[in-house]
């Protein structure tokens, strides 16, 4: 899919097609000045490139003649790849042989004009491309190289591949994840990946932001491991003065009490976060059992939060809430402004109104098929907010035209295409 005008690429309202609204159009958003190139692969580099395409940065996507493996990932229609319609929304994509002596070129050239580029790859690649920053700077001082690996540029660690799951466990967080009485468990979602992405977007902007003082560009290095194992921060000093070594607390959150997990009369499960003390008492009213509030062992966060107490509290509130459908218990819950939840399914969420009301549902026009529904953009700015501008195009969608802007001819290109340089 080659990238097509505004209103046709539109982000959909309900079931039909909208104009893009004006404030939409890249030129208006907060990030319309920057150009970025992207040399990455799966999950943590394309989300990142994705936050600053969904915010106006001109991202294109360097892929190798098979494509990013994010395209292999997740679910398919009619061989569409749904993932790859949402984590490469808003980008360009070029299909080059990095390899080759004319593909390493043309990277070259547009990574020349840059402001960002966003690799992923294992450190040293880059460098044995002739790509690495000492190389880059040399022609464009003002560029940033954002550089996502798993265990960083440097260290001992630093040659090991790493996915977000084994840096997970690296980090710490793995052993922090399940029940007491299980194997570490993990979350089925990349969430080591998008929290690293998150780091690395923020990196590069504040990069961006120091560059204006120096007019000099920078490494942004991000670890996914460190990204993990930020999560660890109220540990780190609790080992050092406790020699405290925290353990798998299923559901819960440890030291903190009542927050968990409790059933409900129809099956479901809700999650109710009454940690303060005020809110626990106004959880022990609508309970009818206010007496709880004055119990030596749960009358204070700290009391509550010994495991003896927990375990207890738990099993009182767990007691009470199987009384109670989850639609009814959600009520008196939010009645009383108690913290809590329905454990929401994929379906759920579709019916929510607040998902919609907030558009974190958005359809996205789609070339094959009609359109795709994908999350929305975060974060939510007042001025200038981010947009959908269309769905992730299709492997080397805009190899031609992006050639063509750099002003090779036709024959030049068709050349480059006989020589499998270009896709």
């Amino acid at each position: 899919m080659s990238q097509e005008s505004p209103t046709s690429q539109s982000v959909l309202s309900d079931a039909s097609v909208q104009s893009m609204p004006e404030q939409a159009h890249s030129g208006s958003l907060p990030l319309s000045d920057l150009k970025v190139i992207e040399i990455c692969s799966t999950i943590a580099g394309p989300a990142c490139a994705r936050l600053l395409a969904d915010f106006g940065a001109d991202v294109t996507k360097i892929e190798p003649h098979e494509g990013d493996g994010v395209r292999q990932m997740g679910r398919h229609v009619q061989d569409v790849s749904l993932y790859a319609a949402t984590i490469l929304r808003g980008k360009k994509s070029i299909a080059l042989d990095l390899k080759s002596e004319q593909g390493n070129r043309i990277a070259r050239a547009l990574i020349d004009q840059a402001d960002i580029l966003v690799e992923n790859n294992r450190p040293g690649v880059l460098e044995r491309l002739g790509l690495g920053y000492e190389d880059l700077r040399q022609t464009n001082p003002g560029l940033i190289m954002v550089r996502i690996s798993g265990y960083g540029q440097d260290g001992p660690y630093s040659g090991r591949p790493g996915y977000g799951a084994t840096c997970e466990a690296v980090g710490g967080v793995r052993h922090m994840t399940g029940d007491p009485d299980r194997p570490p468990a993990r979350v089925a979602l990349a969430t080591t990946d998008y929290l690293t992405s998150v780091y690395a977007a923020f990196g590069a902007m504040t990069a961006v932001h120091e560059r204006a003082r120096s007019g000099l560009g920078q490494v942004v290095d991000v670890a996914l491991y460190e990204a993990a194992f930020s999560q660890m921060e109220p540990y780190v000093p609790a080992y050092e003065k406790l020699g405290f070594v925290p353990k798998r607390v299923g559901p819960n959150l440890p030291t903190m009490a009542p927050n968990s997990l409790y059933p409900t009369a129809d099956g479901n499960w809700m999650l109710i976060a009454a940690n303060s003390d005020i809110i626990f008492r106004r959880l022990t009213q609508i309970m009818e059992q206010s007496e709880l509030a004055t119990d030596e062992r749960f009358a204070t966060i700290r009391a509550r939060g010994k495991p003896e107490n927990m375990k207890e509290i738990d099993r009182i509130i767990g007691e009470w809430t199987r009384t109670l459908d989850a639609p009814s218990l959600a009520a008196r819950l939010i009645e009383a402004a108690i913290p809590s939840a329905p454990v929401n399914t994929i379906a759920d969420i579709f019916e929510d109104p607040h998902f919609t009301a907030r558009d974190m549902l958005v359809k996205v026009g789609h070339p094959v098929l009609g359109h795709t529904t994908q999350t929305g953009v975060v974060p939510k700015l007042s001025r200038t907010p981010g947009t959908i501008r269309h769905s992730g195009p299709d492997l080397g969608a805009d190899t031609d035209s992006i050639l063509a802007a750099m002003g090779l001819s036709e024959q030049q290109i068709g050349e480059l295409r006989a020589l499998k340089v270009i896709r």
